[in-house]
């Protein structure tokens, strides 16, 4: 019998991920439905709430921010054939980086320089972080699923430890360091857009969003326009081959995750130098996590997780509108709903695929080999 060919690429990387997500939803509607209230008027509400006027769409763009950068630190290390899930921590000690630096110079520098120093700080302890789970799996054999989840509670202790004893504002009981300099605050978009006469509604939104667009270019040059990056991805796709290739997987490895830590890291300078403008307790916001289920879905392709981070931003936004506006459908029922996207586009991608592309697959010329 003909073998047939295999089935276009777009089926694979667009259709499947939008028949998985629309399989979301269909359930997301029927949980709604069952608690009593109207699954459309809640897709009316959701939408509206996410994108539906100016404040909104800051708001979505501002949490795609962050897991932008959080999917493309897990996509890097899954190209080397690494899960790192320490992205929280990594987001986490790369936000001290960022708090410290501006601690001590915001009094003394001016924005342009100040940004830059919080750039390479953020990177650099995020990459330190991310460094020592690398190298125990490169060198000692230790996992680095079980190592990155140990580091993000011990970032979580050292920060609070930091925050409390060492970092914390004099003559106040709340754990958190003293305001930046207003010349340390990253622009707000709506601040940025005033400068050539555009007005718009403000929100947390800030210029870190154009970071996050570049680091995304970088990410897709480095991959698969770099011979470091081929050397990624072999090493990922068969560690005997690289090795038999004289590449040295343990550099790749560790070189590797030094990169995921400073991806994950510039969470940090969204939200302490662009919307908090102090060091403080818990700005993560699980964001790390949720880093995960946006590369899974964007399949870990920059241009994919810019789509799979604008989805749960707005899922984020979107969702607080419909706790507010339907008071059956509380927060943690929102987290499921985004939990049954991550179900379906993780978990779950590969339920339907076959079908899928069996109804796109060309068939084989005839005379083929049977």
């Amino acid at each position: 019998m003909a073998r047939g060919e295999a089935a276009p690429a777009w089926v694979g990387h667009v259709l499947v991920p939008l028949v998985n997500l629309a399989l979301a939803f269909l359930v997301s509607g029927l949980i709604v439905l069952a608690i009593g209230e109207d699954p459309l008027e809640a897709v009316v509400i959701l939408v509206r709430g996410a994108v539906g006027f100016e404040e909104a769409i800051g708001y979505t763009l501002y949490y795609a921010t962050n897991i932008m950068f959080a999917g493309l630190a897990v996509a890097v290390a899954f190209h080397a054939g690494l899960f790192n899930i320490g992205g929280e921590g990594q987001a986490y000690i790369g936000g001290l980086g960022v708090g410290v630096a501006l601690l001590a110079f915001d009094a003394h520098l001016p924005l342009p320089i100040l940004l830059l120093i919080s750039i390479l700080a953020s990177a650099a302890f995020g990459a330190a972080w991310a460094w020592i789970p690398g190298y125990l799996q490169a060198r000692r054999g230790s996992h680095v699923v079980i190592t990155t989840i140990m580091f993000n509670f011990i970032a979580f202790a050292l920060m609070n430890y930091l925050l409390v004893n060492v970092l914390i504002q004099p003559g106040q009981m709340s754990p958190q360091s003293r305001e930046f300099e207003p010349v340390a605050w990253l622009p707000f978009a709506h601040e940025a857009l005033g400068w050539f006469g555009i007005q718009v509604t403000r929100s947390p939104l800030n210029l870190s969003l154009l970071w996050a667009l570049a680091c995304c270019l970088l990410v897709w040059l480095l991959i698969w326009r770099t011979r470091w990056g081929y050397r990624i991805r072999v090493v990922g796709g068969n560690e005997p081959a690289a090795r038999y290739a004289g590449i040295d997987p343990a550099k790749v490895v560790i070189a590797t995750m030094c990169v995921s830590g400073a991806l994950a890291g510039f969470v940090g300078l969204n939200e302490i130098m662009g919307v908090q403008h102090r060091l403080l307790l818990n700005f993560t916001a699980g964001y790390g996590f949720v880093g995960i289920a946006a590369a899974l879905m964007g399949r870990n392709h920059p241009l994919g997780i810019i789509l799979a981070s604008l989805l749960f931003g707005a899922l984020y936004q979107g969702g607080a509108e419909l706790a507010f506006e339907m008071p059956r459908i509380t927060r943690e029922l929102v987290v499921v709903i985004q939990g049954l996207v991550i179900l379906f586009s993780g978990a779950l991608e590969h339920m339907l695929r076959p079908r899928i592309e069996a109804m796109f697959r060309r068939p084989a010329p005839a005379g083929g080999e049977g």
